[in-house]
C-alpha cells in the first residue's frame, strides 16, 4: 500500500536530510536551509551528536536526528514525518535502493547523489512503484553524475541526432571535505575503490559491455582537441541509454589523475588480486588524497586541457558529422562537497517550487529537470563567475 502524497507549490515542504551532517549532505542542507519554500530540515545522521550540533548552527529551521538508516521502523517514521527525502548516505550500492524503496512506500519525493552505476539501475526499475505512488524520484543529482548528466544533455540539444555521447570530469578535483560526520574510511573513497576495480557496464556500439576501468579512451573536444581519458564506473553510461535509447555509445570519463596514476592503477591490480581488500584500498587512498593540497578548478585546469567537467555529444546538424560540447566552469574554488551537495540543493529547491512535475524514478537528464533553470539556480549560489555577470556554461561546437 502506497501512501499518494501531492505537494502544493504554495506550501512549505518539509526535508528529512540523510546524511544530513556528513561531507556532501551539510552543503545540501546549507542551502536548503536558505530556501523560501522549505519550512523544516530534519538533519539525520548515524552520528546523533555531530547531527544535532550541526542542527544548532542552522537555527530555528534545523532539527538533528540520530538515526540507523537500516532499522527499517526508525526510517520509517523519520519519512512520515517529512514531504521529502534528500539522500547523501553512501556508499549508494548499499544503501541506496533500500532507501528509495522505503520513500516509495511512504509515498515522500526523493532526490539522492548516487554516484554508482549498480544501484542507480535497480532504482530506475522502481520506475512504475514510484509512479504509482506519486513520487518523484531524480537519482544522481550531484556533480558527476548530476552536473555532467545536464551537460550531456545541453549538448545533445545542439544537434539534430545524437550517436555518442561522454560525461566527463577532472578527478584531481574530487578532494573530499575535512568536515564530516564520518570518523572512518570515507564513503567516497570506498566508493572510488568500487568503480576502478573489478568490471564496470559502459554501452559501446550499440550493446552494453562489461570492461575493465580506467582504460584509455582518446575525446575529441571541439577546440581542444584529441585528448585522453579514462574511463569510469559512473552511471552516466548507463542513464543516457535508459533515458535515449537511440544513443549507441555512451561513456563517463575522468581525467586528471596522470600525476597519481600508478599508485592508483597498483590499488586497483591489489583489490583486483585479492591481495588487498576494497576497506584498505579506500584507507590508502583517503590518505593519499590528504596529503595533497586543495586547489581550485582554475589551478587544476591547463588552458589546452579537457574541461573540469563537461558532457560532450557527437552526431549529426544539418546532414554532417557534428560534435557540441558543454562545460561549466564558475571559476570559484570549490571542494566536492560542495560541488556535490549544492546540485541536490537545487533540485530540491526546483521540486518544492513545482517545476519538476514528473512522477517516477530518472536520472538528471531524462527531462524532467529544466537544464538552463538548474544552472541559472545554481548559479546564483555561487561565488564565481556568476557573480561576475560572467556565464557559467561554455558552449564548444565543431561548427563553429
Amino acid at each position: 500500500m502506497y501512501v499518494a502524497f501531492e505537494l502544493k507549490v504554495e506550501e512549505s515542504m518539509r526535508v528529512l536530510a540523510l546524511g544530513g551532517s556528513g561531507g556532501m549532505g551539510r552543503f545540501a542542507v546549507r542551502a536548503a536551509i536558505e530556501m523560501d519554500t522549505i519550512d523544516r530540515v530534519v538533519v539525520a545522521d548515524l552520528n546523533a551528536s555531530v547531527a544535532k550540533s550541526f542542527a544548532n548552527e542552522l537555527g530555528p529551521k534545523a532539527e538533528g536526528l540520530g538515526l540507523d538508516v537500516t532499522r527499517e521502523d526508525a526510517l520509517r517514521q523519520a519519512m512520515m514525518d517529512v514531504d521529502a527525502v534528500i539522500n547523501t548516505v553512501g556508499p549508494f550500492y548499499k544503501f541506496g535502493p533500500p532507501i528509495l524503496r522505503m520513500a516509495i512506500e511512504c509515498g515522500r519525493h526523493y532526490l539522492d547523489i548516487c554516484d554508482d552505476w549498480e544501484p542507480t539501475l535497480e532504482m530506475l526499475a522502481l520506475e512504475d512503484q514510484a509512479r504509482e505512488a506519486g513520487v518523484t524520484a531524480v537519482i544522481g543529482l550531484g556533480a558527476s553524475p548530476g552536473l555532467t548528466n545536464l551537460l550531456g544533455l545541453l549538448a545533445m540539444r545542439e544537434l539534430d541526432s545524437v550517436e555518442e555521447l561522454y560525461t566527463g570530469w577532472n578527478v584531481a578535483g574530487a578532494v573530499p571535505e575535512e568536515e564530516s560526520s564520518q570518523s572512518n574510511v570515507n564513503a567516497a573513497m570506498e566508493h572510488g575503490i568500487q568503480q576502478i576495480t573489478g568490471t564496470v557496464r559502459v554501452h559501446r556500439n550499440g550493446t552494453d559491455e562489461m570492461v575493465r576501468p580506467l582504460e584509455k579512451v582518446e575525446v575529441s573536444y571541439p577546440g581542444i582537441g584529441p585528448k585522453t581519458a579514462r574511463l569510469f564506473g559512473h552511471p552516466e553510461a548507463v542513464t543516457f541509454p535508459h533515458h535515449y535509447p537511440e544513443i549507441q555509445t555512451s561513456l563517463n570519463l575522468a581525467h586528471g589523475m596522470e600525476r597519481d596514476r600508478w599508485f592508483i592503477l597498483s590499488l586497483r591490480t591489489l583489490v583486483d588480486s585479492r591481495i588487498l581488500s576494497a576497506r584498505m584500498a579506500a584507507r590508502l587512498l583517503g590518505w593519499m588524497e590528504g596529503l595533497q593540497a586543495p586547489s581550485s578548478s582554475t589551478e587544476l585546469q591547463p588552458l589546452d586541457e579537457l574541461p573540469v567537467v563537461y558532457g560532450l555529444a557527437v552526431g549529426k546538424k544539418n546532414g554532417q558529422k557534428a560534435s557540441a560540447g558543454v562545460a561549466f566552469d564558475d571559476s570559484g574554488e570549490y571542494g566536492m562537497g560542495y560541488a556535490t551537495g549544492v546540485p541536490l540543493a537545487c533540485g530540491l529547491e526546483l521540486l518544492s517550487q513545482g517545476k519538476i512535475t514528473e512522477r517516477g524514478v530518472f536520472a538528471p537528464e531524462s527531462g524532467a529537470i529544466n537544464p538552463e533553470e538548474f544552472y541559472d539556480l545554481l548559479a546564483s549560489k555561487s561565488s564565481g563567475a556568476a557573480q561576475t555577470g560572467e556565464s557559467t556554461l561554455i558552449y564548444s561546437r565543431s561548427w563553429e
